[in-house]
């Protein structure tokens, strides 16, 4: 039987979504240049890194993470090479995904580990293999004290693939933006291997949304928003209990919710440091979408796909840059909406 997650598109998670799409459409239209784009995407990556290790329990201030990812240091603390792992495997998930190579299996989330954990930990069976032992996961503030238990480890491999087999299957189907907060928690749930899974997770979460058409992807950092609210986060994210008993009422409903509000605080983060005169900048794709509704009075969804080859996910992007841009209106409501020009 195919796994199928549990979960309502409740009306504050399609507001929030909303949202999300107008003000990723905002930011697009800014036309940002390539040298705001790379500064955009070293404060991203900075942050992103900062983030994901202190949710981890990381000491380091921002201001360090940003020395070690300019300099590198001679000589390498462990605290320090966590945050070096994660921002090369940062870097790496930014070039598969705008290369189109990324590939979400068992081998690449193993691999992402590997960089993760790399020079961490002294057992190399623990290192870029899906775990063959069970694990317990332990409040932090109470060490004896046994928080959850995960899957069995004979049970890991198939529920990787599965979670996997999901998400690929969804990808035209389902909203990057739910596809990658499902992939998130049951990730963390399935707890895939013996250390770095919180890390490995949050990476690849961002190259969901980055393969899924979100493509500001790499400008902003999803994971300051859970650090910034930790214990909400692992309130969220995680279950309390024995896996098999937990697994019949595990909802993601409420998760969902928390992270659109992530992303939805940190693009409003993303934008508010954006300068407002930077000049509007339309893609071949958005004059292509603006001639078709010229020669025909109106377009779907439906009938846009017919004539682009972007993703469900992009095409929407598309449609929203233009609505922030007062260049089309909508109309119609459901399965019925199409656009127009507009009349300002």
């Amino acid at each position: 039987m195919t796994w199928q997650p549990k979960y309502t598109i409740t009306n504050r998670l399609i507001a929030t979504m909303r949202r999300i799409g107008e003000a990723i459409g905002e930011i697009k239209t800014l036309g940002l240049s390539p040298n705001a784009l790379a500064r955009l995407e070293l404060e991203a990556r900075a942050l992103s890194t900062h983030a994901s290790t202190s949710i981890e329990g990381n000491p380091l201030p921002l201001t360090d993470v940003k020395r070690l990812i300019k300099a590198g240091p001679v000589h390498i603390r462990d605290t320090e090479r966590e945050v070096l792992n994660y921002n090369k495997a940062l870097q790496k998930i930014y070039a598969d995904v705008k290369s189109g190579i990324f590939r979400l299996d068992a081998a690449t989330m193993e691999s992402v580990q590997a960089i993760v954990v790399d020079g961490l930990m002294d057992n190399p069976d623990h290192v870029g293999k899906i775990r063959q032992e069970p694990v317990l996961i332990r409040d932090p503030r109470q060490p004896d004290s046994v928080v959850f238990i995960p899957p069995n480890h004979e049970d890991v491999a198939s529920m990787v693939k599965e979670l996997a087999s999901f998400i690929t299957d969804n990808a035209d189907e389902i909203d990057p933006i739910i596809l990658a907060g499902i992939f998130h928690r049951q990730c963390v749930i399935i707890h895939p291997f013996i250390d770095g899974n919180g890390r490995t997770t949050r990476l690849l979460t961002t190259a969901i949304l980055g393969q899924g058409g979100l493509d500001i992807f790499e400008i902003f950092a999803f994971e300051n928003y859970y650090n910034r609210n930790i214990s909400r986060y692992f309130q969220a994210v995680g279950l309390q209990g024995d896996y098999y008993e937990c697994e019949p009422s595990i909802d993601f409903t409420a998760w969902l919710e928390f992270f659109a509000d992530g992303i939805l605080d940190e693009l409003r983060r993303v934008r508010g440091i954006i300068p407002t005169d930077a000049p509007v900048r339309l893609e071949d794709h958005h004059r292509r979408l603006l001639t078709y509704i010229g020669e025909h009075g109106s377009i779907s969804q439906r009938e846009y796909g017919q004539i682009s080859n972007r993703s469900l996910a992009a095409r929407k992007q598309d449609f929203q840059k233009l609505l922030a841009l007062d260049m089309i209106e909508r109309r119609g409501g459901g399965r019925s909406i199409y656009y127009v020009l507009s009349d300002k």
